[in-house]
C-alpha cells in the first residue's frame, strides 16, 4: 500500500516521462524514510548509464516542481533518518557471458579479481563517489556501509552479490550516492575492477565486519 503523501501520483508521472524519453523504468517505491522514493532504470553500458541518470535527475526536479515539490538528491537530507544511496549494478560479460554467473560457487577467477580491485582502490576512488560533506553523514548509518567488506546478500555490506541466478547474478556496490558525478565515478570503478583482474588481485573472504571487534575492523 502506498503511504500516505503525494509520492506515489509523482512517481508514476516521472515513470511515465522517462519513457516517453526511452529510459525504461524497472522498479518504483516508496523507501524508508519520509519522502523517500526510489525509482530504478534498465541497465546500459557506463556511458549511457551515466547519460540517463543525468537526464533521470532533471526529469524527477522537474516533475517535482510541477507539482508543487522540491526533489532532493542530497545523500543524508534528514539527520535521523535513512540517507539516500546510490547503489551501483555491475555486471561483467567476456566472450558474451556473464562472468559473475559462477561466483556463488566460488567458480569465477575474473569476477573475484575484479570485485578486489574494487575493495582495494576503495580508500582512493571514495572522494569521487561520496564527493561532498554530507556525504559522510549517511555512512554507517541505516545500512549504509562504513568498511571495505564484502559479501552475499547483506544490505549493511560496501559489495554484496544480490539474490538472483544465472545471467543476473551482478555485484552491488553500496557506496555511492547521488551527489557523484557518474562518467568519473564509473570509469573508476570499472578501472579499479579490472585493475583487479589484470593483476589477478586475491578475492578476501565474505564476513559481516559488524561481528568483528574494534581490532580486528582495522586489520
Amino acid at each position: 500500500m502506498y503511504p500516505l503523501d503525494r509520492g506515489g501520483d509523482v512517481r508514476r508521472e516521472i515513470c511515465l516521462t522517462l519513457e516517453e524519453m526511452g529510459i525504461k523504468p524497472e522498479s518504483s517505491h516508496h523507501e524508508q524514510g519520509p519522502g523517500q522514493n526510489e525509482i530504478d532504470f534498465k541497465f546500459s553500458d557506463a556511458l549511457s548509464s551515466a547519460d540517463n541518470l543525468q537526464s533521470f535527475k532533471t526529469v524527477v526536479k522537474t516533475i517535482a516542481a510541477r507539482n508543487g515539490l522540491y526533489a532532493s538528491f542530497m545523500p543524508k537530507p534528514i539527520p535521523d533518518s535513512p540517507g539516500s544511496g546510490m547503489h551501483v549494478n555491475i555486471s561483467l560479460a567476456k566472450n558474451g557471458m556473464n562472468v559473475f554467473k559462477n561466483i556463488r560457487e566460488g567458480r569465477s577467477s575474473i569476477a573475484e579479481s575484479f570485485i578486489a580491485g574494487i575493495l582495494a582502490r576503495t580508500p582512493e576512488i571514495t572522494i569521487f563517489l561520496n564527493p561532498i560533506a554530507n556525504s559522510y553523514e549517511r555512512l554507517g548509518k541505516f545500512e549504509a556501509p562504513a568498511y571495505v567488506s564484502w559479501s552475499h546478500r547483506n544490505r549493511s555490506q560496501l559489495i554484496r552479490i544480490p539474490a538472483a541466478i544465472g545471467e543476473k547474478v551482478r555485484m552491488e556496490l553500496r557506496s555511492p550516492d547521488p551527489a557523484m558525478n557518474p562518467y568519473l565515478g564509473f570509469a573508476l570503478i570499472i578501472a579499479a575492477g579490472l585493475e583487479g583482474v589484470e593483476k589477478d588481485m586475491v578475492f578476501p573472504s565474505a564476513s559481516n565486519v559488524y561481528l568483528h571487534t574494534a581490532d580486528e575492523r582495522t586489520t
